[in-house]
């Protein structure tokens, strides 16, 4: 199989159950140096203009660091036969293992970011915008107490999709 790139209009994608159902791996850094990890919180959508991605990642993750020096990333969307890799990457960091040989998964170049062989989506996005989460600004107050009582808050990192490819 091989990628073909499309137009962000061209996609037929459910955000709600590609996001929340099917998850994903974001991934930053170069083909030599990168990381993935797997997401289950995000958006699809538009903002200043553009077909966008918003990821939120802990600042332990090891895949902070690369968000953090890469001025692009991507979302890889797999079938489900690939679960089990995917829960690998989420449960696994990459400062102990590497994930794709782990997993079996193969990392490719896609318009200068890193994307992997067996997805069936891959957005290329540049990063636009970042913002560390605030306990202080949550209209519902429960919400930070529930998922920030012991762990760290979240950045949010906003994505203009530059280019989207799917396998043919």
């Amino acid at each position: 199989m091989a990628f073909v790139e499309k137009k962000t209009a061209e996609l037929t994608v459910d955000p709600f159950t590609t996001i929340g159902k099917e998850w994903f791996l974001l991934t930053a850094g170069t083909p030599e140096h990168y990381n993935t990890m797997t997401c289950s919180w995000g958006a699809l959508g538009e903002i200043w203009n553009a077909p966008s991605v918003t990821a939120y990642v802990r600042t332990s993750r090891h895949t902070f660091t690369f968000l953090e020096e890469s001025p692009l990333f991507t979302v890889s969307v797999f079938p489900e036969a690939y679960r089990k890799a995917l829960s690998f990457c989420g449960s696994h960091s990459g400062r102990d293992c590497d994930k794709a040989k782990e997993t079996g998964l193969t990392p490719v170049a896609l318009a200068g970011a890193v994307g992997f062989a067996q997805a069936r989506l891959v957005l290329v996005c540049e990063k636009v915008y970042a913002q560390m989460m605030d306990a202080d600004c949550f209209a519902l107050p429960e919400l930070a107490e529930r998922f920030y009582q012991s762990d760290l808050m979240h950045k949010m990192y906003i994505g203009r999709i530059l280019a989207a490819f799917e396998q043919a």
